[in-house]
């Protein structure tokens, strides 16, 4: 049975390989910009007097929300899924070297990223925020991190 797989996967590879790239960069973007509407949301309440439920405040939810639950959320799913599909292929993925490592881990650390930034929606629709934008902008770096050493890791193979 896992050889029947094995087999399908090998031949669709290239396509495999492209939906991975597709929904990574998906995932990336939202990972990249759900933070600066973070900064958006906190700055624009403090400093324009806006209360919590007003129609800024729901615009702001309403982006994040569609942002993390039509964008992000399904891209995350389909790089896992399309990642994983890649490393039952034979060959690809080579265990024995640091690399393999370093993407698996960044991959983690950048779902568990995705993961505190869910919880930090939930905090504004409660109105429980208690980061400043300067910590979202600091926290906005971390996917830069990730993706540097992925693809460092995948294209060097160190």
């Amino acid at each position: 049975m896992l050889t029947a797989v094995q087999d399908f996967l090998a031949i669709h590879y290239p396509w495999i390989k492209a939906f991975h790239v597709i929904s990574v960069l998906a995932w990336m973007a939202g990972l990249f910009y759900l933070p600066r509407l973070y900064v958006y949301h906190v700055e624009g309440l403090r400093k324009q007097g806006v209360t919590r439920g007003s129609d800024m405040d729901q615009l702001f939810q309403h982006q994040e929300r569609l942002l993390l639950k039509a964008i992000m959320t399904p891209a995350m799913m389909a790089s896992w899924f399309f990642g994983l599909c890649l490393v039952l292929i034979p060959g690809v993925v080579d265990w024995t070297m640091a690399w393999s490592w370093v993407k698996a881990a960044s991959v983690i650390g950048m779902t568990g990223f995705h993961h505190w930034l869910s919880g930090r929606r939930i905090d504004f629709v409660k109105g429980q925020n208690r980061h400043s934008g300067r910590t979202y902008r600091l926290m906005n770096e971390l996917p830069t991190l990730f993706m540097v050493l992925i693809v460092l890791a995948v294209i060097v193979k160190f």
